[in-house]
């Protein structure tokens, strides 16, 4: 008997702590406790102690957000609004996640390892110095607009804005 009422119990649910979340994401455990100040749908379990665990929902939103913010080029607010509005009309994360597991085909997602323009930088002499086609206009808008929103979060953090 003991035995079938372990089968119908149902599986605990796996967390994970805020290291795990940060290699599983391939983000920073300060930018994690950053985004927990932005999302209020990100709220993960603490402890009595106040160590962070996330669950798997969890860890599928900050993929969603970083996808948002890093490749699609949104801004905080901006990010929280969409998140918001897909919560709110039922759709779910599921194609946000399907679309950022499409592009790298992995757990996490980085930014355009190409070399970002300096000011006054031609093109072709960051061409001909790294080895790489120059980015094409858009792609370093979207750089340069994680990047900004990274060094906001890093501002914000240390209280310095």
């Amino acid at each position: 008997m003991l035995a079938h009422a372990q089968q119908d119990a149902p599986e605990p649910e796996k967390l994970f702590r805020i290291g795990d979340v940060s290699r599983l994401t391939d983000t920073k455990p300060f930018v994690l406790r950053f985004w927990e100040t932005e999302f209020p749908m990100l709220q993960p379990v603490k402890t009595p102690k106040g160590h962070r665990l996330y669950r798997q929902e969890d860890v599928d939103l900050i993929r969603v957000i970083k996808r948002l913010l890093y490749q699609e080029g949104f801004t905080i607010p901006g990010a929280r609004r969409h998140l918001s509005e897909l919560i709110s009309n039922g759709e779910g994360l599921a194609p946000l996640l399907e679309r950022s597991e499409d592009g790298a085909g992995g757990n996490s997602q980085r930014l355009d390892p190409r070399p970002v323009l300096l000011a006054g930088e031609e093109p072709e002499a960051v061409s001909r110095v790294a080895g790489a086609a120059a980015p094409e206009p858009a792609d370093l808008r979207q750089s340069l607009r994680a990047v900004r929103d990274e060094l906001r979060a890093i501002l914000t953090l240390l209280g310095t804005r």
